[in-house]
């Protein structure tokens, strides 16, 4: 997995949106920008390293284990799963 900083900003709007990916591939928005100067592109990879120096893989939440457990005894009952 890789650590990035995704910039982004969709035609006809004025603010720049941040979001930085940590090695567990959990996104952090850290927030919206006008401008990209150097100043804000410090302020904003100062953030990143403080998420990345953080960082924690999220424990997987008993809803989905429990989710995959049933899905899991469908195909082994030759269950076609569906997930409506």
């Amino acid at each position: 997995m890789s650590r990035e900083i995704k910039i982004n900003k969709y035609e006809g709007n004025t603010h720049y949106s941040i979001h930085v990916v940590d090695k567990y591939n959990q996104e952090h928005h850290i927030g919206y920008e006008r401008t990209l100067d150097n100043d804000t592109l410090a302020k904003i990879e100062q953030k990143a390293c403080d998420i990345w120096a953080d960082e924690v893989e999220k424990e997987v939440s008993l809803m989905d284990k429990a989710i995959a457990e049933c899905i899991a005894l469908d195909i082994a009952r030759g269950v076609e799963p569906t997930l409506d």
